[in-house]
């Protein structure tokens, strides 16, 4: 083989993201020193973020098992779950950090569309979206930059594609000034035994690449995303993706349409690695090789190199594997759809991937030892306990004192960015397309969206404090996992299994990696004590910014994507008060505890302080109840309390309908630590009087903890016979803060 290629070296490699030990290693499983080409595939397949190579083994601790669950983590592109009725759940959710960072608009759009095409390569139809956002200090210029770019290409992408965004989270806090994340999740639904696997079987059989042409778009995307970002990250700007929703909907409807000629083996979106990610996958699936021509692939530009064309990470393309009798159907189908639709190779029993260009031989690798679970390095560096939580550790609450105006530090609160609406952002999505999203108007902790043809609905949510992950990763992680589930429970909806986003700093730094465990340690035993397994996700390290010779991690952000089911749309639960006279509960154990909550950072600038009180079997046992008080129609609103304390989840309840309400404190507790502390385990509820009595039995006979805390009256928010003002009042708060911000933004110079 003969190339106008440099001479390679380790320094070649590490220039490519290899280690001196990885490229010993890549001479040894090839038994030769690889060409630039096929160090180039290495380079991209063992990076962070395809091999997984620095949490693998710590990702298989996990559960992935569940009575429920059809396909598991990393079996295919997406988890699978049974939601009975013969239908099943396809859901996932992954990062674009990076990209958004570096190009906001086109990095966040393909990031949405990247995550639809994992859930229709399997076969399943997306029908909703929902997203999880981490931005820095909105007073920053540059952060409303960011802001308004990425939810403009999230939005733009997903109304043109046609699924709605029906729910998601938005946190500000300054450890993501520079490194914003933006993970995606998409949930699609298909017929049992009707989906596809991302495999290659039968030797002959012909491999198609379908959709979009090739660009230069995207070369090295994924060694991109395994690499802090520094002030040169933007000459890296060619490494985002750029996205065509209206090409992604053809793709969709063709795909879909194409699975049902049988024609199809196999087949697996075209995402981070491109050509070289879906055939050395699809091919050690199956344990067969491939021959592949790279001068049949499409492109966009004249004259690409054959590694450019091998890496590249351009959008909305597919590769499929045929049955060789069948392949003229699929020509039939993509046609119609105005699809290109080349045949680029075979499948062959050797083991390995050829790539050719113009006839030539330019690159021959083993499949196997490419992939995750191959022969892609498994490392598990060493971790040890941060030195800030020292700092964290040293936090007494008997050093804050209590605040005298308890109105203005209401106020104070409920203004924080963390809480209030993020109406701005949400108002430029598309939520009701395809008519199946449920209350709009009467909200609900998680997102309900209607399964068609049948009387359930999927429950819908994605949570992260990553402020209690900072704090504690190991009790962070299980709120996480037990906030997701409680806003399931409180929808009317059963907990069925997660999908994760696994956002963290250099697995390299030990205090960066030691978080990682904690938080994987933290999360399975969250998952295993409410039956949800991990369906699979996403890992992204790396997330840190080398500035000026300063290395800012962010906060630990294990994000959760929980879906849930709720067996009968009559059982749907709403966080709104429904009628004055209405009684309010409180169901769980209130604390003497400010901790790490949005009332310590905002009004006392109290940085570093402990997770709040957290206890797994608690929890359990009171949404395990919740759902049953609902299900016996003995509650008419349920909101969880979370960021804000019980003082923000009950303005909550009363502003969808206007409707305020009395609020007494317990003179037993701090009532600072009453209004705004952040406690876990805790559940609002309100009552008709008619049904108080049979309430109040429930909660005896079965053990729960609860206390009344207010009435459902009039149209102001009154706390210890204080008057706080009108429920419109706190209506203006919640609805302008983030819409003042962002509409006083200048673009960064």
């Amino acid at each position: 083989m003969q190339h106008a290629e440099p001479e390679i070296t380790p320094q070649v490699a590490q220039n490519l993201g290899l280690t001196a030990d990885e490229f010993n290693r890549i001479v040894q499983v090839m038994g030769r020193t690889p060409n630039f080409t096929e160090l180039s595939i290495y380079s991209v397949m063992w990076s962070e973020h395809c091999s997984y190579k620095h949490s693998i083994h710590w990702l298989k601790t996990l559960p992935r098992t569940g009575r429920r669950l059809l396909v598991g983590a990393g079996e295919e592109n997406a988890g699978l779950v049974d939601i009975g009725d013969g239908l099943a759940c396809a859901f996932k959710i992954e990062s674009h950090n990076h990209p958004s960072a570096i190009e906001p608009y086109q990095g966040a759009a393909t990031g949405v569309g990247g995550i639809h095409r994992d859930i229709f390569t399997m076969g399943a139809r997306p029908i909703a979206a929902l997203n999880s956002l981490r931005f820095g200090n909105l007073d920053s210029a540059h952060t409303r930059h960011l802001v308004k770019g990425v939810v403009k290409g999230i939005g733009d992408y997903g109304n043109s594609f046609g699924v709605p965004t029906v729910g998601g989270e938005v946190y500000f806090n300054d450890c993501y000034n520079q490194n914003i994340l933006v993970n995606a999740m998409s949930v699609g639904i298909v017929r049992v035994g009707h989906t596809v696997s991302a495999i290659a079987e039968g030797e002959g059989n012909p491999v198609f690449i379908v959709g979009s042409a090739t660009g230069k778009d995207g070369i090295h995307g994924a060694t991109f995303a395994s690499a802090d970002l520094t002030e040169d990250s933007a000459e890296d700007l060619p490494a985002v993706q750029v996205g065509d929703p209206f090409q992604e909907k053809l793709l969709l409807e063709a795909t879909l349409e194409a699975i049902k000629t049988g024609a199809i083996v196999g087949m697996q979106d075209m995402g981070a690695a491109g050509i070289t990610c879906s055939t050395s996958e699809m091919s050690a699936k199956g344990g067969v090789g491939m021959k592949i021509d790279l001068t049949k692939v499409p492109t966009r530009q004249a004259n690409m190199k054959a590694w450019e064309i091998l890496l590249s990470e351009s959008q909305e393309r597919m590769l499929i594997v045929a049955h060789k009798e069948q392949a003229h159907l699929l020509f039939e189908v993509f046609d119609k759809w105005d699809l290109a639709c080349a045949q680029i190779g075979e499948v062959t029993n050797t083991g390995k991937l050829e790539f050719y260009h113009h006839d030539e031989l330019i690159a021959e690798v083993p499949a196997e030892s490419l992939v995750l679970g191959g022969g892609a390095p498994v490392y598990q560096p060493d971790y040890q306990r941060p030195k800030y939580l020292e700092q964290v550790g040293k936090f007494h609450s008997k050093n804050i004192t209590a605040p005298k105006d308890w109105k203005k530090t209401a106020q104070q609160v409920f203004a924080s960015p963390n809480i209030v609406s993020k109406r701005w952002i949400y108002e430029q999505y598309d939520s009701m397309v395809r008519t199946n999203s449920m209350g709009t108007n009467e909200p609900s902790d998680a997102s309900l969206v209607r399964v068609k043809g049948t009387n359930k609905a999927l429950a819908l949510t994605v949570d992260c404090n990553s402020a209690y992950v900072h704090a504690d990763p190991f009790v962070g992680a299980m709120i996480a996992v037990s906030e997701a589930a409680r806003n399931i429970t409180c929808s009317g909806g059963t907990p069925v299994a997660i999908t994760n986003c696994l956002n963290f700093g250099n697995p390299k730094n030990p205090e960066v990696y030691w978080q990682f465990v904690q938080a994987i340690k933290g999360m399975g035993e969250a998952c295993r004590k409410f039956d949800t397994p991990v369906t699979g996700g996403n890992v992204s390290f790396y997330n840190q910014s080398v500035f000026k010779d300063k290395t800012e991690p962010v906060f630990p952000t294990p994000t959760i994507g929980m879906l849930g089911v709720l067996e009968d749309v009559k059982n749907k639960m709403t966080m709104d008060f429904k009628k004055e006279g209405h009684q309010i509960y409180m169901l769980g154990t209130p604390q003497n505890d400010i901790n790490c909550s949005e009332y310590l950072r905002v009004v006392h600038g109290v940085q570093h302080s402990p997770a709040p009180y957290f206890d797994l079997d608690e929890e359990f046992h009171i949404q395990l109840n919740v759902g049953k008080l609902i299900r016996r129609k003995l509650v008419e609103s349920a909101h969880d309390i979370s960021e804000g304390g019980l003082f923000a989840a009950l303005v909550e309840m009363g502003l969808p309908r206007k409707l305020g309400f009395t609020l007494d404190t317990d003179s037993n507790f701090r009532k600072d630590a009453y209004l705004f502390g952040e406690s876990q385990s805790r559940i609002l509820v309100a009552v008709a009087p008619e049904k108080e009595e049979a309430l109040l039995d429930y909660l005896n006979n079965h053990n729960l903890p609860f206390s009344q805390v207010g009435e459902v009256k009039g149209k102001n928010v009154v706390v210890d016979g204080e008057n706080f003002g009108p429920i419109a009042e706190w209506a203006q708060i919640y609805d302008s803060v983030l819409s003042e911000k962002m509409n006083t933004a200048v673009e960064p110079v």
